[in-house]
């Protein structure tokens, strides 16, 4: 899985929040009536980004790999 921060020089200039804006619309004309996201447990900027966007903690989890 490829995760990417927000490059700084596109921080704090809405572009992520029209983005999800967007998506929310896109969502709701698909008949969904929930919108979902996750970050990293140690990823503070997005855990304040997803509250600052509206979104309430579910859950947390622990995901696991296993070579084969």
């Amino acid at each position: 899985m490829i995760r990417q921060a927000m490059k700084e020089d596109y921080r704090r200039k809405g572009y992520a929040r029209a983005l999800v804006a967007e998506c929310e619309k896109w969502t709701r004309q698909m008949g969904c009536s929930e919108f979902a996201s996750d970050c990293e447990l140690n990823n503070d900027a997005s855990l304040a980004f997803h509250r600052n966007m509206g979104f309430t903690e579910a859950g947390r989890i622990i995901c696991f790999t296993k070579p084969i």
